[in-house]
């Protein structure tokens, strides 16, 4: 069979790379594939590149690289070396139509669940090489698509929940086939006694019942679906109240002022300690009295102390969750000396409130009926208090029964009880102190009673 000069020399730089990998006992060759043969007046193929198997595993595909170029035919007409050893079956079927000089190749449109056997044979003007046969067969799965978590945005940062709270997070995720989902604590495997999880197809449920703060640390979910997987992380902080500051003392005490140190409390919650809250008491009432809040540094003063009181301090403890349920209070006690100073209270002179009566309301004149009682009203006003005089017709009235007097904090009445005919005239009020007198006056007239004549017809 005549052979172009070009092909020839490349074909024999081919046959010189491959004999190495050339296995050292070939196993028979079975019936040959059907495969297009070479024409003679065309340069045949240099070498018949192994058809390789599809991925296994639910492994993407790759795209072939770049083809290598053709190698040279040998001068000989010498079949090439088999590109690997392996065991083979009857039954065989040719996966591609036409020579490939790559040594990648993809299977297409297989059905899924069924096993393939895969063998590469190599080609060259001399012929075909023994076989190189997969040893395990190929199962054929449905397209993979890879797993994806889907972290909530609130659970990329620290997750803070109170001891006690019910913890409930739903964790979605995507892939195909169904992807396996695996939990673990801080690299460990995960407790299940504390930690529920329940898995579906498409998201996985974290439940805590009643968290505490041992259930604090980094939990990461894995999602696997054949080689391929996603993880994720989740850091989960249980905290609680803070205890109160392992210990207070005095340091100093001068004036009015008294300078206190704390340290910080053997327990923070779990969290960080964001102030502290100082309280004073009075020895001798024992009531307790804030004097600083959410206060950052552990040393303060209280000022503004009573002179010749004795005191004693505590201290809270403030974090995230509040203020710690109890206090730290100070071994001693700090009492603030009297000084020297005597105290002279300043001069005031006293206000003179000294005032003559005046009237500020004033009587006015009444009309009433034989019979039927009478009152006079007036408000008087002055320091010292005025003594009230009343009279009637310029003549003093004194203490006839007839008339009632009534003076309750400046306010002066008189009245009449059952006047008569003769009981009408001018009444005046007098006031009268040692800086002055007020009078005013009214007229009362008093009618006699309308009576019906029984005669009239």
């Amino acid at each position: 069979m005549p052979a172009k000069p070009a092909p020839i020399k490349k074909s024999a730089k081919a046959a010189k790379k491959e004999e190495p990998a050339a296995a050292p006992e070939p196993a028979p060759e079975p019936e040959p594939a059907p495969a297009p043969e070479p024409a003679p007046a065309e340069p045949a193929p240099a070498e018949a590149a192994p058809a390789e198997a599809a991925p296994a595993e639910g492994a993407p595909a790759e795209a072939p690289p770049a083809e290598a170029p053709p190698a040279e035919a040998p001068p000989a007409e010498a079949p090439p070396a088999e590109p690997a050893a392996g065991t083979e079956s009857n039954d065989w079927k040719a996966a591609n139509e036409e020579l490939t000089v790559s040594c990648r190749y993809i299977i297409k449109n297989q059905t899924t669940g069924d096993r393939l056997n895969i063998r590469v044979v190599a080609m060259n003007p001399g012929g075909r090489s023994p076989p190189a046969t997969l040893a395990d067969a190929v199962l054929v799965r449905e397209v993979v698509d890879r797993p994806k978590i889907r972290l909530p945005r609130f659970l990329r940062q620290r997750y803070v929940k109170n001891v006690g709270e019910k913890i409930n997070l739903l964790i979605p995720f995507s892939g195909k086939p169904q992807p396996i989902v695996s939990w673990t604590k801080d690299g460990q495997p995960l407790d299940t006694k504390k930690v529920n999880i329940r898995n579906s197809d498409k998201d996985s449920i974290f439940f805590i019942r009643a968290s505490e703060r041992a259930d604090s640390g980094v939990y990461e979910i894995c999602v696997k679906v054949d080689s391929f997987e996603d993880k994720a992380q989740l850091t989960l902080q249980i905290v609680e109240l803070a205890g109160p500051p392992a210990s207070v003392k005095i340091v100093d005490t001068w004036g009015f002022n008294v300078a206190l140190e704390w340290t910080e409390p053997k327990d923070n919650g779990n969290t960080a300690i964001t102030g502290y809250s100082i309280q004073k008491a009075d020895k001798k009432t024992g009531d307790w009295f804030t004097v600083l809040e959410h206060y950052h540094r552990m040393n303060a003063t209280v000022s503004d102390l009573i002179m010749g009181n004795t005191y004693i301090f505590r201290v809270f403890t403030e974090n995230k969750c509040g203020i710690s349920e109890e206090a730290t209070a100070t071994k001693t006690s700090a009492t603030i000396q009297k000084t020297g100073i005597e105290y002279k209270p300043p001069e005031y002179k006293e206000h003179d409130f000294s005032q003559a009566p005046k009237f500020t309301t004033n009587l006015a004149d009444r009309c009433t009926t034989v019979g039927y009682n009478a009152k006079l009203l007036c408000s008087v006003r002055g320091f010292p208090k005025p003594k009230i005089e009343w009279m009637k017709n310029q003549m003093i009235i004194g203490d006839d029964p007839k008339f009632r007097q009534i003076n309750n904090q400046g306010i002066c009445s008189l009245e009449i009880r059952k006047p008569g005919n003769f009981d009408g005239g001018v009444y005046t009020c007098r006031a009268r102190n040692a800086h002055g007198e007020a009078l005013v006056t009214c007229k009362l007239e008093v009618k006699q009673p309308v009576i019906a004549d029984a005669d009239k017809k």
